[in-house]
């Protein structure tokens, strides 16, 4: 199934519209009132489990398949690099060395 260009553009200004009513609905819906603490944890939790889902889905996907690459091998050791508290700059580095490397075998 293939979308025309004005299929594309009207589902992007659906999910711009869409992304607006519900970013002001927030605001609308609680008027100044302080959120719940616990609703608070849910949602300071948000954005990196999102970001989470965004980097595994960009490191296994291929395609319509799940796979493991030089990608995944790159990512697994910025991340390890990370978790030992190195430098970001120094772990995206070497998940780039090491992902081109691996490419050029």
């Amino acid at each position: 199934m293939t979308l025309s260009y004005t299929e594309i553009w009207v589902l992007i200004l659906g999910c711009a519209a869409l992304t607006i009513a519900i970013k002001a609905a927030g605001p609308v819906l609680l008027g100044g009132r302080q959120l719940p603490p616990w609703f608070t944890r849910v949602v300071v939790l948000m954005a990196p489990t999102l970001l989470c889902a965004l980097v595994v889905t960009s490191v296994f996907a291929s395609g319509r398949s799940w796979s493991v690459g030089a990608q995944t091998v790159g990512v697994a050791v910025a991340a390890v690099m990370l978790w030992r508290r190195m430098s970001p700059v120094l772990a995206v580095v070497v998940a780039v060395v090491i992902t081109a490397g691996l490419r050029a075998l």
